[in-house]
């Protein structure tokens, strides 16, 4: 199978825009106000690396995940201290989650190459959070490779460092769920399928894919190959650069997960977003109309004969970014961003609502219950002048039909 490379990637310093954060469970983000974000008078710039750079070989996919240059990581924290970034107890309470519920439902992640730190580290995340163990002795944990062994593929920095932000954020929106971890064997999408294939016939009833490629007419074989499963929410990473459609957020099975930024306000909420992006486009989080993908039938919009991308979105502006913890060949915490945040993060989501019925596609949830959702209003991800990219009331591109207002847009 051939597949086109990832959009453009941004360099290793590259400028990522979005609103400060304070968040009561984590100190303020270390930004410098240096420039003004065209969609937000309030807006600062930070710096963040992508942790996968764009695919060198045709059939190959990306992963989602930016990290923050311009916050020094720590390995350890002082007795008092707290990481920087959001941390579970903010993401419940802006997205009114309930603090128990799925518990015994498994949550898969699939992502490519091993990261051997994933279990140790995913412990120090809970533990610092207060958050239940889980590990391989208790049940809770289990990693595999693409054929449900332990024959692990090669490890590397970048994808080990998107395993870490995948595992905390099904941790940060469910504690109680369990995680199965499968490792594919490179980013070919043809592993990468195999191993959302291997998720499921080891039980899992909600998988997270946070990576993508360019679109191709293949697309459609895949679709029905990899991602056409009743009965299992499958989410997608929809993308992070800016207005433009990618694969697999484009299969008409799957939830494909656009992302925010998230502030802290006054609000009765007491919290507010915007789209993570800006009218310049070239950042932020994926979206428009696919070239290939029929559209499926609850999808309303008349502006996109076929598949529209996305369907919902959580945070993940990294200057609104998330605490992560990773040490493989990295410096322990440290704030992270892009849809592979939003993407576990809503695969988690779907867990507390419970089990989907059995031969539903429940990406269509969401869309029998618009009103169960956070709509956003405020922001783009590009300049093609209509909701594909620009935030509108109801429904657009870049965050769908809106974030979690609770879990009830998440069942049937």
């Amino acid at each position: 199978m051939i597949r086109r490379g990832a959009p453009a990637l941004l360099s290793a310093a590259a400028l990522v825009t979005g609103g400060l954060v304070f968040a009561s469970q984590s100190s303020a983000f270390a930004t410098t106000q240096t420039a003004t974000h065209t969609a937000s008078p309030a807006a600062s710039t930070v710096q963040t690396h992508r942790l996968c750079s764009q695919p060198s070989k045709p059939g190959y996919m990306a992963c989602q995940a930016e990290v923050r240059t311009d916050i020094t990581p720590q390995m350890s924290l002082g007795r008092h201290d707290t990481p920087k970034g959001f941390g579970p107890s903010d993401l419940q309470a802006a997205y009114k989650l309930p603090k128990d519920g799925g518990k015994d439902a498994t949550v898969a992640i699939v992502d490519a190459n091993d990261d051997p730190n994933a279990e140790k580290d995913l412990a120090a995340y809970r533990s610092q959070y207060g958050l239940p163990e889980c590990s391989t002795s208790n049940g809770c944990f289990k990693k595999i490779d693409q054929d449900g062994g332990k024959n692990y593929p090669s490890p590397d920095a970048g994808w080990a460092g998107e395993i870490s932000l995948d595992v905390d954020m099904v941790s940060a929106a469910c504690p109680s769920c369990k995680i199965l971890l499968v490792e594919a064997k490179s980013a070919n999408m043809d592993d990468l399928g195999a191993a959302v294939n291997q998720a499921v016939k080891q039980g899992a009833k909600y998988v997270s894919n946070s990576y993508g490629g360019g679109e191709e007419a293949a697309d459609t074989a895949s679709d029905d190959k990899y991602f056409k499963h009743p009965g299992v929410a499958i989410t997608v990473s929809s993308g992070d650069s800016g207005y433009g459609v990618e694969y697999p957020a484009a299969s008409q099975y799957v939830t494909a997960v656009g992302g925010t930024s998230l502030k802290k306000d006054s609000s009765t909420r007491g919290y507010s977003e915007s789209v993570w992006g800006t009218s310049a486009g070239g950042e932020g989080a994926g979206s428009g109309c696919s070239k290939y993908d029929a559209k499926p039938s609850w999808q309303k919009d008349n502006g996109c004969a076929k598949r529209t991308v996305a369907d919902v979105a959580a945070v993940a502006d990294p200057a609104t970014g998330l605490a992560v913890y990773d040490t493989y060949q990295a410096k322990g915490w440290n704030v992270y961003g892009g849809t592979s945040a939003s993407s576990p993060f809503i695969a988690g989501v779907y867990a507390l609502a419970g089990a989907p019925g059995s031969g539903d596609v429940p990406a269509s949830y969401p869309y029998g219950h618009p009103d169960k959702l956070n709509d956003v209003t405020d922001g783009s991800n590009g300049s093609c002048g209509n909701y594909q990219c620009q935030a509108g009331k109801g429904y657009d591109g870049p965050t769908g039909l809106g974030t979690p207002n609770g879990v009830a847009a998440f069942t049937k």
